[in-house]
């Protein structure tokens, strides 16, 4: 028999059942990114005319779920539509009118455009600095690539001027090749620092795919770490300076192996052990964003418009991150 408390009822039991999204909203201020939030969209909110705009703070939390569970703009209108845990975490009623897929579109175009989607992934990790969840006793330096789908480029033949015009429009020419281990990458890097004890994202930079691991690191370092964990691909003496150059105080850490030429000493052979310890602690995060939210991959064009994905899905893990490190904390 349906009564008034049907939809109550149903919430509860997705609560007892462990609704992470209920535990995201207990960890998340996300008043604190409303004065930000409003800053970026002033012109257009004071614009004459026209219908009334969602809820910005409403609208960043629909992109926080599409880093989450690896979403498409249509994807998430009908999936807003179609889950009370969705509609309950965005603050919706059931009878609410949902956002669709171009507003949601055009919502990130215009957080895209603005450029401050850094200060808007700083302002959380702000937050987290202030309650001493991040120690910076160690960072952990790497990379990842950010696959995106690859294209059938070149002229095709009797193609008419307007599909040619069509086509290079959406012809990527920010993403670039990269081969690893023998197989061949199309996209984008995420280079990230991490903190050792916490594993959170504490800075990153995008760029496309063929940008050396080692020539980026010095762009996410700085005078506050105090150890430095990498991989033996940031070896070499030209990068290893530039490394410590950035981060001045640091003890650089990096894995010793072959290079070509030399075979590492004894000495160096174990001293790569407490550092692999430590610096394994990173492929952590990155195998959670690629079993856990989806995967890292992007659908969108240019450099740019990755970068602000990239930024959100390192946003949405630290946001994940600190759920369980605050269920932790509790036990």
């Amino acid at each position: 028999m349906k009564t008034l408390f049907d939809v109550d009822n149903r919430l509860e039991r997705l609560t007892i059942m462990g609704d992470s999204l209920v535990k995201l909203n207990e960890v998340v201020d996300w008043e604190k990114f409303r004065d930000l939030l409003e800053r970026i969209f002033y012109v257009e909110d004071n614009r004459f005319g026209g219908r009334r705009h969602f809820d910005r703070v409403m609208m960043f939390k629909i992109l926080i779920l599409q880093s989450l569970y690896n979403l498409a703009d249509d994807n998430t209108e009908y999936q807003i539509n179609d889950r009370l845990s969705f509609q309950r975490f965005l603050g919706m009623d059931i009878g609410d009118k949902v956002p669709d897929a171009k507003t949601i579109w055009s919502y990130r175009e215009k957080l895209t455009q603005s450029g401050q989607y850094k200060e808007i992934f700083d302002l959380y990790l702000g937050q987290l600095e202030n309650a001493g969840i991040i120690t910076r006793r160690g960072s952990i330096v790497d990379a990842t690539f950010i696959e995106r789908p690859r294209q059938n480029g070149g002229e095709k033949a009797g193609e008419t001027e307007a599909k040619k015009s069509n086509r290079e429009r959406q012809t990527d020419k920010d993403a670039k090749f990269a081969m690893k281990n023998g197989k061949r990458h199309f996209g984008f890097k995420n280079h990230i620092k991490v903190d050792s004890d916490s594993k959170l994202i504490t800075q990153f930079s995008v760029t496309p795919a063929n940008r050396h691991d080692g020539k980026e690191a010095p762009k996410v370092l700085d005078a506050t770490d105090e150890e430095v964990y990498l991989d033996s691909c940031y070896r070499g003496e030209e990068m290893e300076a530039a490394i410590q150059k950035a981060a001045p105080n640091a003890k650089i850490h990096v894995i010793r192996k072959h290079d070509g030429y030399h075979e590492p000493t004894p000495e160096q052979l174990e001293a790569n052990v407490p550092i692999q310890r430590i610096r394994q602690r990173v492929e952590h995060v990155f195998g959670y964003m690629t079993k856990s939210m989806g995967g890292k991959a992007v659908r969108c064009c240019g450099l740019i418009r990755a970068t602000m994905n990239v930024a959100l899905k390192n946003l949405a893990y630290n946001m994940r991150r600190t759920c369980f490190l605050n269920k932790l904390t509790r036990a």
